[in-house]
């Protein structure tokens, strides 16, 4: 098996955080709770060579959920199938956790009643407790193997993708002149959304393109409220942005086409990365008023194939009033969150 080697990908000086308020936007930050070391993605080995992973969630006031995932990380090995939960509180520096249970509901606000998944407990769940210390997790299923775990920060395939030679420079970090709204901060060179909708002053219809974008680290919030944003295709179709480390990949969530499809699977980074997502969209065809074929997209979400050339039945909320298969701008949803992005470009077809 080819070995991967995993790097951070953190920006120097990034704007200041809004701590005050529970939401960090820097990795950097030093006021970010320890919390935000525990959370993230870990990989290992049982005691009987199996591979392992876990991600682990922040759930505000020292509170967790650790997702164990057999195989390995979503995209990564795990089987898309099986999943044990474990319920955590940091215990000075080191989180500890043991087997969830109770009466547990998707995305609770309490993390004493949050769930991970849909269903409590999940498929494959199985009894386990464990320690981490935010660099390792050790621990042990109920009467089974022993696991050991590292913390990694994986980085997607096409992080810093230069364009090419005949793409359209949309944001490069000099200026915004390609778009209507939005904000470059002079230090970061970041494009804000500053809560605000941001669109492109040109129209598009047949496209690949590369668009970074880094999620704020909100973790009292839940669902819709953890940095919600959305990456709208000809200002139609949502492909939503948002918080959704961890979770099941829901229509509604990170990568999603809103309210219509959810993700092949999950690959939403934890919060204060960057990700990135690349597209190839074809836009629908209509003929004398009738619409002939739908609008086709291939959506890699961190180099992970989430939607693979599939049809889209229809326009998402939030869109533009012009009927399908017009020429439209690219949209960057603001929703009331600072989200930030780099490094976009299209090459139209």
């Amino acid at each position: 098996m080819k070995k991967t080697v995993l790097f951070f990908s953190l920006a120097v000086g990034l704007v200041p955080s809004h701590a005050a308020n529970g939401l960090w936007t820097n990795p950097e930050d030093p006021s970010l709770p320890i919390d935000f070391n525990i959370q993230g993605e870990y990989i290992g080995k049982t005691s009987g060579g199996k591979k392992l992973g876990a991600q682990v969630i922040a759930l505000d006031k020292s509170q967790f959920q650790a997702v164990l995932l057999p195989g390995g990380l979503p995209g990564a090995g795990w089987d898309g199938k099986n999943k044990s939960l474990l319920s955590g509180s940091l215990n000075g520096k080191i989180a500890k956790f043991l087997e969830a249970k109770g009466n547990r509901k998707y995305l609770a606000k309490g993390g004493n009643e949050f769930s991970a998944t849909r269903q409590f407990p999940p498929t494959g769940h199985h009894a386990a407790e464990l320690v981490s210390t935010g660099k390792v997790i050790e621990g042990k299923y109920s009467g089974g193997e022993s696991f050991r775990l590292e913390r990694i920060v994986r980085k997607s395939k096409s992080i810093g993708k230069k364009a090419p030679k005949n793409a359209i420079i949309l944001f490069d970090g000099s200026n915004k002149d390609e778009w209507i709204g939005g904000r470059v901060d002079r230090k970061t060179k970041l494009l804000n959304t500053d809560g605000k909708d941001i669109k492109t002053k040109r129209k598009f219809s047949n496209y690949s393109m590369h668009v970074e974008f880094m999620l704020p680290y909100k973790p009292e919030g839940r669902g819709q409220k953890r940095g919600n944003s959305g990456f709208y295709q000809v200002d139609h179709y949502e492909v939503q942005i948002l918080d959704s480390f961890g979770l099941e990949g829901l229509n509604n969530e990170c990568g999603g086409i809103y309210t219509k499809r959810k993700s092949d699977v999950n690959a939403c980074l934890p919060p204060l990365q960057w990700q990135t997502y690349d597209v190839q969209f074809t836009n629908a065809v209509v003929k004398d008023g009738k619409k002939m074929k739908n609008a086709r997209m291939t959506m890699r979400l961190n180099g992970i194939v989430i939607h693979d050339n599939i049809e889209i039945n229809g326009i998402t909320g939030g869109s533009r009033k012009d009927p399908e298969g017009t020429p439209g701008p690219i949209k960057l949803q603001g929703h009331n969150n600072p989200l930030q992005f780099r490094n976009i470009w299209i090459v139209e077809k």
